[in-house]
C-alpha cells in the first residue's frame, strides 16, 4: 500500500507543474474592458497606459475591445501643456510628446479614449484647442454615466 501511494504521489507531483499553469500559447477569449482614469498624477497615468499595452500584449488587439474613460482631473492625460494657462482648473497637463506617442500607439491598436463633456464644460476646456488628438466622437455626455453604460454592456471595469 505504501508503494502504491508513493507511485501515485510521484505521478501527481510530476503533473503539478502543468496543471493550472498558464503557458505562452494559452489564448484568451474576447474581452470588453473599460479603464477609468480620473486622477492627474502623470506617473500614475503613464502606468495606466503601460497596463493597457500589457493587456493588449497578453490578450491580442484582435481579442480586445478596450475603452479609456476620462473625467475630472483624468482629462489631464490629453490636456496639452501649452493649454494649462488657459484652463486654470487643472493642476497638470500631461499630454507631453512622450505620452502623445503612447496614446497614438494605443489608438493604432484600436483603443478608444473617451472624454467627459461635463468636465470640459465645467472647466472651460475647448476640446479642439486644448486637447491632444480628440475628435468630437470621443466626447461622451458624462464620464461616470459612460462607465455605468459600458459595464451594463458587459465591459469589465478596471481602475489602475
Amino acid at each position: 500500500m505504501n508503494k502504491l501511494t508513493s507511485i501515485l504521489l510521484a505521478g501527481l507531483i510530476g503533473l503539478a507543474p502543468w496543471s493550472g499553469t498558464a503557458t505562452a500559447a494559452q489564448s484568451y477569449a474576447k474581452q470588453k474592458v473599460v479603464y477609468h482614469i480620473n486622477g492627474d498624477d502623470p506617473k500614475h497615468q503613464a502606468g495606466a497606459l503601460r497596463n493597457i499595452q500589457n493587456h493588449i500584449n497578453a490578450v491580442g488587439a484582435e481579442n480586445l475591445e478596450l475603452r479609456v474613460v476620462m473625467h475630472g482631473n483624468g482629462v489631464s492625460l490629453v490636456l496639452l501643456p501649452d493649454a494649462l494657462p488657459e484652463v486654470p482648473k487643472f493642476r497638470q497637463a500631461n499630454a507631453t510628446e512622450q505620452l502623445q506617442a503612447t496614446i497614438d500607439g494605443l489608438r493604432n491598436q484600436g483603443i478608444k479614449f473617451q472624454i467627459c463633456a461635463n468636465t470640459l464644460k465645467g472647466r472651460k476646456v475647448d476640446w479642439e484647442e486644448h486637447l491632444y488628438n480628440v475628435d468630437e466622437a470621443d466626447i461622451v455626455p458624462s464620464g461616470v454615466a459612460e462607465l455605468a453604460h459600458l459595464q451594463a454592456q458587459g465591459f469589465t471595469y478596471i481602475k489602475p
